[in-house]
């Protein structure tokens, strides 16, 4: 099959965001089949973020989701709440509130996991090893290029 002409080729951002959302889709299905179908949109993030950290203050979620202190907090409120976090406060700074996971929380990181490998293994035995090891490689290297906008400074 031939590749369509570049001026109807998707966008980088469109291709992208599209990839996304087939992970994004990917987990919440399975976490709903599972039981595990109240977390909002950026709990996946958070909920697979936490997985591989021991906790994380709120404001560091915030930064890297973008978002405002006060919608983080809101957002971890929502997980507490929900059963999938809990927040201590920081043993170093008492102003800072640190988030882990529950046992909940770690149960849907798991399944997050598991789905996450199922469409890992399966982009790869469509594109190969190679392929996908290349397009890791290649986003590593977009999201470096954004990091100095992201915290403020230019090249």
């Amino acid at each position: 099959m031939n590749d369509p002409p570049m001026s109807l080729a998707p966008s980088m951002p469109t291709l992208l965001r599209q990839a996304q959302q087939t992970y994004s889709n990917a987990l919440r299905s399975a976490l709903t089949d599972a039981g595990y179908d109240d977390l909002p949109t950026n709990g996946l993030f958070i909920i697979g973020g936490l997985a591989r950290r021991d906790g994380v203050p709120i404001s560091r979620l915030a930064r890297a989701l973008g978002i405002t202190k006060q919608g983080a907090g809101q957002l971890v409120d929502t997980l507490v709440t929900r059963g999938y976090l809990e927040r201590t406060p920081d043993p170093h700074d008492r102003r800072q509130q640190i988030v882990t996971l529950t046992q909940r929380g770690r149960a849907a990181a798991e399944i997050q996991t598991t789905a996450r490998a199922a469409l890992d293994g399966a982009l790869e035995a469509s594109v190969g090893p190679a392929a996908v090891g290349n397009a890791r490689r290649t986003l590593a290297a977009l999201i470096d290029l954004g990091r100095p906008w992201v915290e403020g400074e230019r090249r």
